[in-house]
């Protein structure tokens, strides 16, 4: 993966030559340099001996994400986009992790080799670094679902495997760089400059939100948002279910309906409070009140964090909302982050579980998921993760008041960042940045993150004293 990153990076000569941005010397440097150190490892550590401690898989999720944060640092540093390491890997991590947030003021003042780096690391932490490595590899020296399942807890397997890991991750892929290359081509022809195209296909179908102008998406037309938000909208639907549509599998999709159908009720209540309130408490005309509603809600459900207006202005209420929409997140198997929409579905009929339970005690009430029992496992792990997710939420508001900064602006970037959505309140909401954050502060975000995007438990484990135990 530091062999694939390092060509990425090398890749931003396009943009360093096409706009003559001066940056090429520097970004040929990072790029080599990040590319020889994977030769290097590659080469050195070939033929090594087939491991079968799942605990690895683990282990080996977590470095490869924080390694290839630590390098996308380069380009960053090397080219002055700035001089802090803070500040850099913030950046980069928010970009790898596809979340958004962002420490650049004025992002149209920064070289375009650095703005398609923003965009490609979205692109690509937005599938899944994990994901990638099984689709490029076809034979590994630990369980490809055991690394899957580390970095995609997400991921839906409340059903019986039915194809291979191999080709789930493919077909995926498959998907993912289709929908990519055809919304190119949408945004295009529908007058955009190619270079526009591609970067907001880039960060818009990742569900990571980074933009080339400051004020996002609001200088696009009426249509281009509204394409925009096509992509957004997929980009929260389960890819394998996206797969199965194009190759017409209707068995396989059935089996997927309750989350979609969650998943678009959510989006479409959340867009209805957002059109009212827009234009009956705003003053909003309709027209720009249904635009603005559709894609700002579609954009926060599936944690994308782009903007059509600055919402940092809008009625306190909408932004509540915002914030419990950012929380539950897409379906499971997309890119978008939250707790996702499998996960906030179970919770929901293990209440209503619960309440039937007490009401007639001797009934057989069991939660159901696509017209299928759920087992207490998947139950238990889903409680277990909410609370651990809320847990983490808590914690890392704390350490950010700690820190020094304000109440409203701790909470907001808190939930922004374990999201993945982006951006934050006061400040750092609407087209703010996180600039303004103390050194500590930025760390604490970059740790949540991390921590969001592998769902806290992979990362938490590595700190359990018995992970380390032989046996």
């Amino acid at each position: 993966m530091l062999m694939v990153e390092g060509l990425l990076i090398l890749a931003c000569l396009i943009p360093a030559f096409h706009f003559a941005d001066g940056t090429w010397p520097a970004i040929t440097a990072s790029g080599l340099f990040t590319f020889n150190i994977g030769l290097f490892l590659t080469v050195s550590f070939h033929g090594a001996h087939r491991i079968t401690d799942k605990r690895l898989a683990y282990l080996l999720v977590v470095i490869m994400w924080v390694v290839l944060s630590l390098f996308g640092t380069l380009p960053y540093l090397s080219t002055g986009a700035t001089t802090s390491f803070a500040n850099a890997l913030f950046e980069s991590t928010s970009g790898i992790t596809s979340t958004g947030a962002t420490i650049f003021s004025a992002v149209e003042w920064l070289p375009a080799s650095i703005l398609l780096w923003r965009s490609m690391t979205q692109w690509i932490g937005g599938f899944g670094i994990v994901l990638l490595v099984l689709a490029l590899v076809p034979s590994m020296g630990i369980n490809k679902y055991s690394l899957y399942t580390a970095e995609a807890s997400g991921a839906d397997n409340t059903g019986k495997q039915t194809t291979s890991m191999g080709a789930t991750v493919r077909h995926t892929l498959g998907v993912y760089i289709l929908l990519t290359c055809f919304f190119i081509l949408v945004l295009w022809k529908s007058g955009l400059h190619i270079w526009d195209a591609v970067n907001i296909t880039f960060t818009n179908i990742s569900s990571g939100g980074f933009s080339i102008y400051n004020n996002s998406l609001e200088h696009l037309t009426h249509t281009q948002q509204y394409i925009t938000a096509a992509i957004m909208l997929l980009s929260g639907i389960n890819f394998s279910m996206l797969y199965y549509f194009l190759t017409l599998d209707w068995k396989r999709l059935r089996n997927k309906f309750d989350q979609l159908i969650c998943y678009l009720t959510t989006f479409l209540i959340g867009a209805v409070f957002a059109i009212l309130a827009l234009a009956l408490k705003m003053g909003y005309s309709w027209a720009d009140a249904v635009r603005c509603g559709i894609v700002q809600t579609i954009s926060v459900l599936t944690t994308t964090g782009s903007l059509v207006a600055d919402t940092s202005q809008w009625w306190v209420p909408i932004t509540f909302l915002f914030v419990v929409l950012s929380l539950c997140g897409g379906m499971a198997g997309a890119t978008t982050g939250g707790l996702k929409t499998m996960r906030v579905l179970i919770l929901i009929r293990n209440v209503r579980k619960i309440l039937r339970d007490r009401l007639h005690p001797r009934s057989v009430n069991p939660v159901r998921l696509n017209r299928k029992p759920v087992s207490e496992d998947i139950i238990t792990n889903v409680m277990v993760i909410f609370m651990v997710y809320a847990a983490v939420t808590f914690v890392g508001i704390m350490l950010l008041m700690l820190s020094g900064i304000n109440a409203t602006e701790s909470i907001g970037a808190a939930i922004a960042c374990i999201t993945s959505y982006g951006p934050g309140l006061g400040t750092s909401g609407g087209f703010g940045c996180y600039a303004d954050f103390t050194t500590s502060g930025k760390i604490i975000c970059t740790l949540l993150m991390l921590l969001g995007r592998l769902e806290c438990l992979t990362l938490i484990i590595l700190f359990v004293p018995k992970f380390w135990s032989r046996g």
